[in-house]
């Protein structure tokens, strides 16, 4: 590992992480040059243990003892020249629009996303994103499909990037644990129509989550699941499709998809926000590991 001392915050060395917004880093010679920021130690050492190659890294000062770990994995798996620009406090609190959260930054490579079929070649239960444009949002979506046992998530064209800072962060690196492309790639026409024949031809069954007078209950849809496989209304692979932040799913996605669920409200409440539903959902439909 290379360490670089930064005399000012304006070097152009440090250009990925000071003057690039988050498109322009994504559309640089995407995608097999295409650049993300991982934010974080923990982000970092998820998305290294992945196999994403980093480019180079922006520590603060006092981070870099607790970081040794990482600069090793770096050498052993990367070679000795990748560069850790290493700044003060300060001058990294003059980088407009990059609060600095737990000490780390890296500039890391974008790889071209497989295919849908090779992401839920295995796969039982799917999350599918539609549209959902808050980071935030994308980012603890997918953290909950992790640690709730969701084999792959979906996006659709419009959908956020999951590799953007904040929903890599948010996620607590788990972008780079659970498999995960874009249905579509970037043809905003394929979806709904053409990603839930998709689906359909994968053998899954397409649930969209929403509330509509012909919605079932999530306890009815997890009795499919449960049920024997010789049973009429047997699920076996299951596609949950969650809908924007404001509108929920589109039209088109609910008057196509296979069935319509709804989580049951109390106290006058009409729906949950997109990460909480899509936590009660995974749970519920969690499939029992024998």
């Amino acid at each position: 590992m290379r360490f670089i001392t930064l005399q000012s915050i304006e070097d152009p060395r440090v250009e990925a992480y000071t003057n690039l917004t988050e498109p322009q880093l994504r559309n640089r010679l995407e995608p097999q040059r295409g650049l993300f920021i991982a934010e974080s130690p923990k982000v970092i050492r998820r998305a290294l243990e992945a196999g994403r190659e980093p480019i180079s890294l922006l520590v603060e000062r006092p981070w870099i003892e607790g970081m040794a770990s990482t600069f090793d994995f770096i050498d052993r798996h990367w070679g000795t020249e990748v560069t850790a620009y290493v700044a003060s406090p300060d001058q990294l609190r003059l980088l407009t629009g990059y609060r600095l959260h737990r000490g780390a930054l890296s500039a890391m490579r974008r790889w071209p996303l497989p295919s849908v079929e090779s992401v839920c070649r295995n796969a039982r239960r799917i999350a599918v994103l539609e549209n959902i444009v808050d980071h935030t949002n994308v980012g603890a979506l997918i953290r909950s499909a992790a640690a709730l046992d969701v084999d792959a998530v979906l996006v659709t064209p419009s959908c956020a990037d999951p590799l953007y800072r904040r929903a890599a962060r948010v996620s607590m690196g788990t972008v780079f644990q659970i498999p995960w492309t874009r249905i579509g790639g970037e043809d905003k026409r394929f979806w709904p129509l053409g990603g839930l024949r998709q689906l359909s031809s994968l053998g899954f069954t397409s649930v969209a989550m929403a509330l509509t007078d012909d919605s079932i209950s999530l306890e009815a849809l997890v009795h499919r699941l449960n049920d024997s496989p010789s049973s009429a209304d047997h699920i076996d692979r299951l596609a949950l499709i969650f809908g924007t932040e404001g509108d929920g799913l589109s039209r088109h996605t609910i008057a196509n998809a296979d069935l319509t669920v709804k989580i049951a409200m109390s106290h006058g409440v009409d729906s949950l926000n997109v990460a909480a539903s899509s936590a009660v959902a995974f749970y519920a439909t969690r499939i029992p590991r024998i």
